[in-house]
């Protein structure tokens, strides 16, 4: 289990244009090989007069499944690139496609590894991306003369608070990384002289984009 990986919330697509020849790369989140093949698929029928579909995808916690094609470019030129770039950014789950049509120069080897690796950069930056982290939420119960230490505490730390109940006593919902689980447990403790209950309610996979917490099926844009 990966306490934290970097993948793509909602691919994009992204162009460059090298001497004429266009670049169009595609990015997707894919949790299979079943789901990369079957974009693969889609982004040929999607580009069938084009004059590549060049892909590459990383697969699994462990990557368990990397594979590139350079679909009639010269070997080495395009789907390897296209894979380094992915790697290099340290993304796990993720699939491109570039597509090219020839605009009539030849842009020797060099020339294709450039452009299909910044076609990969460009549909990146298009791609909104995030750190899934595996996190557990920790219900914390106490009275309300601890709520204003506990509130301190956790926006000091800018802890997501995911629910917050009042009634005699007062019932808040956090979400953190497992690891950081027992250290922030002590310190409420110290923070309202043990007048507090946590207790962890469910272990899983989160992320934060542009302040708000994503969970379950809302990890998939």
């Amino acid at each position: 289990m990966l306490e934290c990986y970097k993948t793509v919330y909602r691919g994009s697509e992204g162009e460059i244009i090298e001497k004429k020849s266009r670049f169009i790369a595609t990015v997707r989140l894919v949790e299979s090989e079943e789901e990369a093949l079957a974009f693969i698929e889609e982004m040929r029928k999607k580009y069938w007069n084009a004059t590549h579909n060049c892909y590459a995808y990383v697969i699994g916690e462990r990557r368990e499944l990397v594979r590139c094609s350079d679909d009639g470019e010269p070997g080495g030129t395009a789907g390897r690139p296209m894979l380094d770039v992915l790697l290099g950014e340290n993304l796990y789950n993720t699939a491109v496609v570039v597509t090219r049509y020839f605009g009539g120069t030849l842009l020797g080897t060099g020339g294709l590894v450039r452009a299909y690796s910044r076609a990969v950069q460009e549909g990146l930056a298009q791609s909104d991306i995030i750190e899934k982290i595996y996190g557990a939420i920790l219900q914390i119960e106490t009275d309300y003369n601890g709520l204003g230490k506990i509130q301190y505490l956790i926006g000091e730390k800018k802890i997501p608070v995911l629910e917050s109940e009042y009634t005699d006593k007062v019932v808040l919902r956090i979400i953190l990384p497992v690891g950081e689980v027992e250290k922030i447990q002590a310190e409420l403790v110290e923070a309202t002289n043990g007048k507090v209950i946590t207790e962890v309610t469910e272990k899983l996979y989160y992320a934060v984009l542009n302040g708000n917490v994503l969970l379950g099926e809302e990890l998939r844009g």
